[in-house]
């Protein structure tokens, strides 16, 4: 039954991040808040929704090696499974922005900073508020480079005509699904870690990460579908800057977080990795299947070591 919970939970989390990702969407429209905004804030923002949730419930309930494993593993899945299997399975991968030099920095900065922070095996309310401060900007670059943040906002939601009453509806809806869903996500979780005699960590690191990370996964494969390489990129970079910005930030603002650098070593050398393939593969701009390859098996070293 447990594992039942978990995957409704998890679902739940997502289905609500969803409607309160397009709601607020609408509403922004609504009021006429410039296109360049919306995208700095809620496309930035949105597709992390499912991981800050999962964290902050997992930081206000005492877990910190939940709500830590999540974002790292999120951070993993996003580069090494999602853009693996897209540079894997598609062909003539051009993005028209040059990446290495925009955006490289976004690659490496918060992953270095959560390395900083979490030598002494702590991530203090303090250290929040700087990752908040690192938030604030990536969205004034966000802000100095309009044109991604255009390509950004759905179309689709443009061309809906705006109702107050239902958009609150749908609001209430997601935001109720969210908390549920991740509160109850958590709880599962650390249940099915305790019948399989594994760690909390492992469960966030895996079952919990992947399922927080299908919103990037489905952006990002429809970004491609549509021949927007760029936005795909981008929309994978932007929500690893979030996970650790603003998941990470708001977590240690609940709570305190022990890291233990030595335990998890193994994970933490995965995603710091997954970074430097990705600034390599956009420096040299080998969008192709080799690339994925290389992305996906970082994944498989990591799912072997952590079932080992």
């Amino acid at each position: 039954m447990v594992y039942i919970i978990f995957l409704v939970s998890m679902a739940a989390l997502i289905y609500g991040a969803d409607h309160i990702v397009n709601q607020s969407e609408k509403i922004a429209l609504h009021f006429k808040i410039p296109s360049f905004i919306i995208g700095a804030t809620v496309i930035a923002l949105g597709t992390s929704l499912p991981e800050m949730a999962a964290s902050v419930t997992a930081s206000y309930e005492g877990k910190s090696d939940m709500a830590v494993a999540n974002v790292l593993g999120s951070v993993t899945f996003n580069i090494s499974l999602v853009l693996g299997a897209i540079f894997l399975l598609s062909k003539n991968l051009k993005p028209k922005r040059d990446i290495y030099k925009n955006d490289s920095v976004w690659i490496i900065i918060p992953p270095l900073f959560f390395l900083l922070m979490s030598y002494d095996g702590m991530l203090s309310r303090f250290d929040g508020v700087i990752f908040f401060i690192l938030m604030f900007a990536y969205l004034l670059f966000l802000n100095n480079d309009r044109k991604i943040l255009l390509n950004s906002i759905d179309k689709d939601i443009i061309k809906e005509k705006f109702a107050w009453g239902k958009t609150s509806v749908f609001l209430i809806i997601g935001f109720v699904f969210v908390i549920v869903g991740a509160k109850y996500t958590i709880q599962s979780a650390s249940q099915i870690a305790l019948n399989f005699g594994i760690s909390e960590w492992v469960i966030a690191l895996i079952l919990i990460a992947f399922g927080t990370s299908l919103p990037e996964l489905v952006v990002s494969i429809i970004a491609v579908r549509k021949n927007n390489t760029d936005m795909a990129i981008g929309n994978i970079i932007g929500s690893n800057v979030a996970n650790f910005a603003v998941v990470l930030g708001s977590a240690a603002l609940v709570n305190p977080l022990h890291v233990d650098l030595t335990k998890s070593g193994f994970d933490v050398l995965c995603m710091i990795s997954s970074s430097i393939i990705l600034v390599y593969i956009t420096a040299t701009k080998l969008y192709n299947k080799p690339a994925g390859i290389v992305l996906l098996s970082i994944i498989v070293l990591m799912l072997g070591h952590s079932f080992s």
